[in-house]
Order: C-alpha cells, then sequence, then structure tokens
C-alpha cells in the first residue's frame, strides 16, 4: 500500500466512492476463463486442456487493442469481439469466423460467460461499509450500461452500486476525464472528493487521478496484476490488494 489516502485525524477523506465493474466488484476473470474453456472443446478441439490458461492470457492481453479501440468509439461492440474470436483461433490453430459462424461461437461464449458472472468475495461487504458510513457509492465502466447492470444485478451488487456511467453514456469511456466528471456530477460529489477505485493502472487509477479524482489501483494478486511493474510511477494516493484494504485507507 502506498501513501494513505486518509484526511486528518477524525476526517475522512471522500464524500463518494466510484467503482470500476470488471475485475473489481466482479470476477470476469473467472467468467471468462469458463466462457473461453467452452468455446475452446468447440471450436479448438485439438487443444490440449491444459493451454486454458494460455487461451485466457491471450484473450485477456488484447495484443491489438480492440476493446480500447472499442472503448474510444472507433469500433462497434460486435467488431471487436468478433475480431478478437478471430486473433484468439490464429493463434490456436482455429478456423477463421465468418458471420454466421461467429454468431454461434458468441452464443456458447455468452451463455457460459453470463452464466458464471459472481460477485468478489470482498465486494458486498465492504460497498456495504461504505454505505453504512455515509459515503455515495456509484459504478463508471467502459461496457455497455445495459450489459453491466444485468452483471451487477447477478452478482447481487445492483441495489447497493448503480451503474452511473457506461461506455455508451457519452459514447467513449475511460481514460478520458469527462467520464470521470459526468460520474461524479451523477454521483453528488466533486472529483476531489471522490475515490475512484479499478484494477487497471492506466485507465483507472491514473486516469482518476488525472481527472481530479483520487485514484486508487487494486492490484489483485491472484489475477496477475496489470502493469505490476509501474507502481512506483503511480502519482497519487493507493495500490491495495483487496477491497477489504479500502475503508482503511479512506479513514473509516
Amino acid at each position: 500500500m502506498t501513501a494513505a489516502a486518509a484526511g486528518p485525524a477524525g476526517e475522512r477523506a471522500v464524500d463518494g466512492v466510484l467503482f470500476d465493474v470488471d475485475d473489481t466488484l466482479v470476477d470476469t476473470h473467472g467468467a471468462f476463463a469458463a466462457a473461453l474453456a467452452a468455446v475452446s472443446r468447440e471450436w479448438l478441439p485439438g487443444l490440449d486442456p491444459a493451454r486454458d490458461t494460455e487461451v485466457l492470457d491471450h484473450w485477456r492481453a488484447d495484443a491489438h487493442g480492440r476493446y480500447r479501440g472499442y472503448t474510444r468509439g472507433e469500433v462497434s461492440y460486435r467488431e471487436q469481439r468478433m475480431g478478437r474470436a478471430n486473433d484468439l483461433h490464429a493463434a490456436f490453430g482455429g478456423p477463421v469466423l465468418d458471420d454466421a459462424a461467429y454468431d454461434r461461437w458468441n452464443a456458447l461464449f455468452e451463455d457460459r460467460f453470463t452464466g458464471s458472472w459472481a460477485a468478489h468475495d470482498d465486494a458486498a461487504g465492504v460497498v456495504r461499509r461504505l454505505l453504512d458510513a455515509g459515503i455515495k457509492v456509484g459504478a463508471l465502466t467502459n461496457a455497455a450500461t445495459e450489459y453491466q447492470v444485468r452483471k451487477l444485478t447477478r452478482a447481487g451488487l445492483a441495489d447497493d452500486v448503480p451503474l452511473l456511467v457506461g461506455v455508451d453514456t457519452l459514447g467513449f469511456g475511460k481514460p478520458d476525464p469527462r467520464v470521470f466528471a459526468e460520474a461524479c456530477r451523477r454521483l453528488g460529489t466533486s472529483p476531489e472528493r471522490t475515490a475512484y477505485v479499478g484494477d487497471e493502472l492506466d485507465v483507472d487509477a491514473r486516469a482518476a487521478v488525472a481527472a481530479g479524482l483520487r485514484g486508487v489501483w487494486l492490484a489483485r494478486p491472484q489475477l496477475g496484476a496489470k502493469h505490476a511493474n509501474d507502481t512506483e510511477a503511480l502519482p497519487t494516493d493507493v495500490v491495495i490488494t483487496s477491497l477489504t484494504e479500502l475503508p482503511g485507507v479512506l479513514g473509516l
């Protein structure tokens, strides 16, 4: 944990907390693992199941930056997902997916992915502690609003963590500072009195700081923290490895 975000003794540091959704509140990593294992058995039948971790790592790496292109408004959701599916097949010996084949691929993927959505074990209790302390709570995500509301609902978090801003709210997502400003406006807090908690150092913690918020990087060790070698360059606030650390660094 780096420098604490708490204010002077007896004074809490923030009035509001905004959360990322994927791999912050919801175990999206586990859901991706289940979905990719299913499509690998169907579409990569010659692949040894022992390589499922490689498949997952490839998907998460998204070496061509297709999802980031979607969050910048450059391509559609379908284009980025189909591109990533074909990138995966090219790397592991699967067929090229045309539109019809991709529809079948994605139907299987979505069935297993959405069926595996679940909250991280540390999420619900920490959110409740923040709310009980009078902290306003909401979510800001780089995925579509309706999709993420479904995810939070299945994870049992939707009542306590309203989805305030998705990538479709303004037509683009993080790290653009305007999405953080809009989320704070909807939450009813000023940026300097709002913490943003997310699992990606660049588009979450650093981007939040650049937008005037308090950036908190959630580097879950079991997920393989993204940009793990960049902690010294984090310009402010905290790095935590579990949400259970969050109330303490916020002075609660």
